[in-house]
């Protein structure tokens, strides 16, 4: 044993190097970098916040096996940022490879943009009433005694500065042309914040006609 450890060293530590430097080869051969937009993903907003402006991608430079890159999905990467410390107001985040979630093997080696910002608001909770939206006229002869809807109020839930400015919800436009009886619509409500929440989405809307006398 002693003398398989002593005799010919110098081309047994060749042969070792030449094996390292074989397998280095093989691993790094075919590697090359890709550039692919991340979804950012928030994480433990504090409650009683709300996201109000915030970029949804951020661009990467990925670094793997040609083959591995070339299949690589999009909703395989993303950028993960943790808000447990967030506050209201403007905010700056700046992103490392930490930050970076992606399948095993591949690398990041660039970042853009590294500094991110995000507003915060205080979320807000408000009761506003219902109103539908009619187009068109009765029949002739005939007229509208009342519209009604059910539930009158519903309530919205989102950014303070958004929810505060809105006092009435409309419903999607009714056309009444030409009814001569009572008319019971399921209507869809109106609202193109996407940022704030509806306790429902849908109401129904009573329309109460008579003939003239």
């Amino acid at each position: 044993m002693n003398n398989f450890f002593s005799t010919n060293i110098f081309l047994k530590l060749a042969s070792l190097v030449f094996a390292i430097a074989l397998w280095f080869f093989v691993i790094l051969s075919g590697r090359t970098e890709t550039a692919m937009d991340a979804g950012v993903v928030f994480t433990n907003l504090p409650q009683g916040l709300e996201i109000v402006a915030a970029p949804k991608t951020i661009n990467v430079v990925i670094k793997g096996q040609k083959r591995r890159l070339k299949n690589l999905r999009q909703n395989e990467i993303s950028a993960a940022v943790d808000l447990t410390d967030a506050k209201e107001g403007k905010s700056f985040f700046t992103l490392t490879k930490d930050n970076i979630i992606l399948p095993k093997m591949l690398t990041v080696t660039s970042i853009n943009p590294e500094t991110i910002s995000l507003i915060i608001e205080a979320q807000l909770k408000k009761t506003v009433a219902v109103k539908p939206t009619v187009v068109g006229s009765p029949q002739k002869g005939f007229t509208i005694v009342e519209i009604s809807t059910v539930p009158e109020k519903i309530e919205l839930e989102g950014p303070k500065s958004a929810v505060k400015q809105i006092y009435t919800i409309k419903t999607e436009p009714i056309d009444i042309n030409g009814i001569n009886t009572n008319l019971k619509y399921i209507a869809n409500l109106n609202l193109s914040d996407t940022n704030i929440k509806k306790s429902i989405s849908k109401v129904e809307v009573n329309i109460t006609v008579k003939k003239i006398e």
